[in-house]
């Protein structure tokens, strides 16, 4: 989206059955509002699968990979945003992690079940975009949508196969051929 360093989401846990659907949808919003790959669990093979299919049909670039969480977290060399209910809001530290962006990578960890505290005490930033309980869907396309001020939500999906046409009422999705493969 920019020529800053990449902006990674690491889906932190995943219980078969009762994540699937969330899982993918974090994937998916990772996808949709700017980062450049997500990490899931290496048992979320379905929602990757959906991530993966998306992107091939709706434009990338964006990669998705799975592997063991916790290697990532200790393999990461860049700068680390822990999103959390319990944390600092993100009003008060979105200028200090853009600012930290522009010269270091960032990983976003959203959790499943319980997270270890070891996770908020090795971020760089735990982020709240609320202290009440909700989604961490919502949480992360609200961290995604104030790091990037909003430029995501314009951005154009190279080698897109299909694109959903903008309208006020109705559904309207063209192929490549009608919108010129431009995204």
């Amino acid at each position: 989206m920019d020529d800053a360093p990449e902006v990674a989401v690491l889906r932190l846990g995943h219980r078969p059955g009762r994540d699937d659907r969330m899982t993918t949808h974090v994937a998916l919003t990772a996808r949709a509002l700017g980062a450049d790959r997500v990490v899931l669990p290496e048992n979320a093979s379905d929602a990757a699968d959906t991530a993966r299919s998306v992107t091939g049909r709706f434009g990338g670039p964006f990669a998705v990979e799975q592997r063991q969480p916790r290697s990532v977290l200790r393999g990461w060399t860049g700068r680390v945003v822990h999103l959390t209910m319990y944390g600092e809001p993100v009003q008060a530290v979105e200028d200090a992690v853009r600012a930290a962006r522009r010269d270091h990578p960032l990983l976003a960890v959203v959790g499943a079940e319980k997270v270890p505290f070891d996770v908020y005490e090795g971020a760089d930033w735990n982020v709240a975009v609320t202290n009440q309980p909700h989604s961490e869907v919502a949480g992360l396309a609200v961290f995604l949508d104030r790091l990037f001020e909003g430029r995501e939500l314009d951005a154009r999906w190279p080698d897109a196969d299909r694109r959903v046409v903008p309208q006020a009422t109705g559904k309207r999705v063209v192929d490549a051929e009608e919108h010129g493969g431009d995204g």
